[in-house]
């Protein structure tokens, strides 16, 4: 526990100390906020801060802080590490300055702000990677909660033709309407969710992994071998792809997408410290709760304390067999979610589980497909002020996405597959917005060096994982990290000299 306390202290201090040096580069100023200059009363309303906030939390948040920390945390105590300095210098960095960025600019989605600063040609690139991940997203988010929903009440088929029809509304109708409205109450219940497992922590003060500790050691399963994680981690390596299992956590491209959401809902610009950075700050606090609650149930046995005992007899009865699954492999992400939240919080803790599994991944499907509806009107210079015109770019978007739906379904892999790109192609989205921020930065002559290092470790996440992936080219550990270090090592030359001319300039 000492670990994750040292932790939890290290990002609230991150957010006092380093949120205020951020903060002080971008020099927030008293001019107008697109809520005020451009307000419309359908995208552009201006709403009160708390609001605001919560809706910012649920937004970027979903199951991303839940189901990336469960995964990421069979990497032990390195997930502590990655959540800590990746929300404080990474993904709060990126949300703030997102925010900051698209209130300086009107409102502009994602998209336009890499127009302007990286050029039409990564504009293009970016306006294709962000429909794409936000229709993925949209995609993933429905089929979901259609499974673990048809166990209460009626079909498949059925619930997803209500989450779609909840996404139209949401999708098209003033943000301050349905969204403002539900979020708020589902992201008090999020926080309270994730609060109360943390009380559980402390008043159980379960043995947990620590930093130091040897991680083979620190496997108390009888047998080691039920975990799993040694076949695990010589598909995933540590490097990169803990970066990309926790996601939301740390730093996530999608939150590029919503932030500008919230940019034309804001009243100050002195307000995006506690609404940008301080919702980031937040998920990393819910990632670094799930992390610790993943390492108890996996490396410590505790999910021998929370299964119910038929469950636990038929994991120990298949893990015999030569197919078998490990553990890792049997207790899935929503599995510990229900399991955990079951047997430390009670009856109120199931109904708390089935918020965050099934509630949380609506809340973020509605707003990827709102996203992606303002993305492709700002690029069409269409007005969105009239019902039609909404319903105009709307329409499609939930035709293609009901192709991916259909897809996934018919395809046994189908999800996985579509996670596994999601991954990939959310931290791409995060390395455009780091290098867009960065060219901002240094066009304003500010430290760029905030957002620069972030941008180059990404930009190498994210070109090994591809290299290395065995969804992907799956070439050789050596030679992917050595082209991964040279691609990045190109890039960052390339910017370097870009620097050194806009500084001969002035």
């Amino acid at each position: 526990m000492i670990s994750f306390i040292m932790a939890l202290i290290a990002l609230i201090l991150g957010y006092c100390i380093y949120g205020r040096i951020v903060e002080r580069v971008a020099g927030p100023t008293d001019n107008p906020t697109p809520a005020i200059s451009h307000a419309d009363g359908i995208d552009y309303i201006a709403m009160p801060s708390w609001r605001v906030f919560m809706i910012q939390f649920l937004n970027i948040a979903g199951t991303g802080p839940i189901f990336g920390a469960i995964m990421g945390a069979w990497y032990g105590p390195a997930a502590y590490l990655w959540i800590v300095f990746g929300c404080i210098f990474a993904g709060a960095t990126h949300d703030y300055f997102v925010g900051m960025l698209s209130i300086r600019h009107g409102g502009a989605n994602m998209p336009a702000l890499v127009g302007t600063y990286l050029g039409a040609t990564a504009r293009r690139i970016m306006l294709v990677f962000s429909v794409f991940l936000l229709l993925m997203v949209g995609v993933v988010f429905v089929y979901s909660p259609a499974l673990l929903l048809k166990n209460y009440c009626l079909t498949t088929t059925w619930w997803v033709i209500i989450i779609f029809g909840y996404y139209i509304l949401a999708t098209i109708l003033p943000i301050d309407k349905v969204i403002g409205k539900i979020y708020p109450l589902f992201a008090i219940s999020l926080i309270f969710m994730a609060f109360a497992l943390m009380v559980m922590l402390f008043v159980k003060m379960p043995a947990l992994p620590e930093i130091w500790s040897d991680l083979e050691a620190s496997n108390r399963n009888t047998p080691s071998s039920l975990l799993g994680t040694d076949t695990f981690f010589s598909n995933n390596p540590l490097f990169p792809c803990l970066f990309l299992t926790i996601a939301c956590g740390a730093i996530s491209g999608f939150h590029a997408t919503q932030s500008p959401l919230m940019a034309r809902c804001i009243t100050s610009e002195r307000l995006a410290r506690p609404i940008f950075y301080g919702a980031m700050i937040t998920e990393g606090i819910v990632a670094l709760i799930w992390a610790a609650v993943s390492s108890y149930f996996f490396y410590y046995g505790g999910w021998r304390e929370v299964v119910d005992p038929q469950t636990i007899c038929d994991f120990l009865a298949q893990a015999n067999d030569a197919d078998g699954k490990s553990l890792i492999q049997y207790f899935t992400a929503p599995d510990v979610v229900n399991n955990v939240c079951t047997g430390w919080l009670g009856v109120i803790g199931g109904l708390l589980a089935l918020l965050g599994v099934v509630a949380a991944p609506i809340t973020s499907g509605d707003t990827a497909f709102r996203s992606a509806r303002l993305i492709i009107a700002e690029a069409m210079n269409a007005s969105q002020k009239q019902l039609g015109k909404r319903f105009m770019i709307a329409l499609p978007l939930f035709a293609v996405g009901l192709g991916l739906l259909v897809w996934q379904i018919e395809n046994k892999d189908g999800f996985n597959t579509i996670w596994q790109w999601f991954g990939w192609s959310n931290q791409t989205l995060a390395v455009f917005a780091l290098w867009t921020i960065t060219v901002y930065l240094a066009k304003q002559h500010k430290c760029h060096w905030f957002t620069f290092v972030p941008a180059a470790f990404m930009t190498m996440v994210c070109t090994t994982y591809i290299l290395i992936s065995d969804k992907a080219l799956h070439l050789p550990a050596g030679l992917s990290y050595t082209l991964g270090g040279l691609l990045t090592a190109a890039l960052t030359i390339i910017y370097i000299i870009w620097y050194k001319k806009q500084t001969t300039k002035r």
